[in-house]
């Protein structure tokens, strides 16, 4: 059972294989923006411009914890589908078993810290004003449902790594629905309000994670694990951190990054200025799901062949990987720039909104086009167990790049400067990362054939 559904990955044409294990991953993606993409419209519409930005304050704290729950699936993912390339069947079952322990532990843990200092965090992360009780609201619920989200992005990181996209995709798309049926019912029918939304995102949350129980124990996967394997090894405990620490790093600098961003706006251009961004961040995970596709579909690939020393392979998906997500983020780009002026409309009727985020969208997806070449880059790292250059290449964009060009540009241009920092941030990391890419290249796969 084992050898049948992961063979292929180590058999099948890189192309076709590529599009079989991206579809499911984009669809997945698709459905979970689409689903945040119409709880924004709906937050805006039936209770007003400054419940998006509310929103947009609290999804770094949450995602940051549930952030845990996918750097855990991703770091033993990468374990997964190197020791089923090698035919480890016993190292692939123990490290799921330690990636559950682990998630429920760790995010338990925060989100008893997060509830314990609420009215600190929200403030900090630009909850200030007439946002804060908004923010408030919404964030205590949906803290209760994170530990339940961490192991659903823990799990169904994992069922992608053993050759099962669509499987991963049935696990998006159940609370994706569950969540747009519940916030009708709970915001439109019920007047919950804000309460609504939050208990909606909550117990889609667990829709999710039953489907993801019944999946394992059904007999459908190939991993399963015994009490033993629940046990933490220390061994795989590290090599989990290790490579998960990417993944984590690179939310907990997105969270960073909006923590700054909201309070830059907040202090230039009041609540309007961070409703825009919110609009922006919701376009940018829509209209890239693609992409992002493309990159979940792309790590089980080389990961397998990389531990089944298939190198020509490897060299082969990261080519056609690059290929594919640069056109498809091209026709992003152009379609963002056409439609532009109609955007804000879907979300708001506030003509302040309105009136600012046309420039702002043109300005933040400028570097679109070649952002599958960063994305690519970090995921091969992440692939094959190299967590440094991984972590390297994800802090360069966020930290090393778009954290000073925020606070220069914004301090010259003011808004427009807050707008430009996200393209040329994109833009000096690509460049980072074309270098390590090629290097590792010539160093790991080159010379192998």
């Amino acid at each position: 059972m084992i050898k049948n559904s992961t063979e292929l990955l180590g058999t099948l044409s890189i192309p076709k294989l590529l599009i079989q294990q991206a579809i499911p991953a984009s669809i997945g993606i698709l459905v979970m923006s689409l689903n945040i993409l119409i709880d924004t419209i709906f937050v805006g519409h039936w209770i007003g411009s400054n419940a998006i930005a509310a929103i947009n304050v609290v999804l770094p704290v949450s995602f940051f914890i549930a952030a845990l729950g996918m750097s855990i699936g991703i770091g033993g993912a990468s374990i997964v589908s190197r020791s089923l390339g090698l035919k480890n069947f016993k190292k692939a079952t123990q490290t799921f078993g330690n990636q559950i322990t682990l998630t429920l532990t760790l995010t338990s843990f925060v989100v008893i810290f997060g509830l314990v200092f609420v009215d600190q965090i929200i403030p900090l992360f630009g909850g200030k004003g007439d946002l804060f009780d908004f923010a408030k609201t919404y964030y205590v619920i949906v803290l209760y449902g994170v530990p339940v989200l961490a192991f659903c992005m823990m799990a169904n990181n994992t069922i992608r790594a053993e050759g099962k996209p669509k499987n991963a995709m049935y696990a998006m798309l159940l609370p994706s629905g569950s969540n747009l049926l519940l916030d009708y019912i709970f915001i439109k029918i019920f007047d919950w309000g804000m309460m609504g939304a939050a208990w909606a995102t909550t117990l889609s949350y667990g829709v999710c994670a039953a489907y993801i129980i019944f999946f394992f124990i059904s007999g459908k996967s190939s991993l399963r694990p015994i009490f033993e394997d629940f046990k933490l090894r220390f061994d795989l405990v590290k090599e989990i951190s290790s490579l998960g620490s990417v993944t984590l790093v690179r939310q907990a600098m997105i969270s960073l990054t909006v923590l700054l961003v909201n309070n830059v706006l907040f202090s230039i251009g009041g609540e309007a200025s961070i409703t825009v961004y919110a609009i922006i961040s919701r376009m940018l995970m829509f209209a890239t799901f693609p992409i992002f596709g493309i990159t979940q579909g792309f790590l089980p690939i080389a990961g397998f062949n990389y531990g089944a020393k298939n190198w020509h392979r490897v060299k082969k998906v990261i080519n056609i990987s690059i290929l594919y997500s640069t056109i498809l983020a091209t026709l992003i780009f152009v379609l963002i720039f056409i439609f532009s002026d109609m955007i804000p409309v879907i979300f708001t009727n506030d003509l302040n909104v309105s009136s600012q985020t046309p420039a702002a969208l043109r300005y933040v997806f400028l570097a679109l086009p070649i952002i599958g070449i960063q994305l690519i880059g970090s995921a091969y790292f992440q692939a094959i167990g190299k967590a440094l250059p991984a972590l390297l290449l994800t802090l360069s964009r966020q930290a090393i790049f778009f954290i000073p060009l925020l606070f220069l540009l914004s301090s010259i241009m003011g808004i427009s400067g807050v707008w430009l920092s996200f393209p040329l941030a994109d833009l000096f990391s690509t460049l980072v990362t074309v270098y390590f890419l090629k290097r590792a290249i010539r160093k790991q796969l080159i010379p192998k054939q």
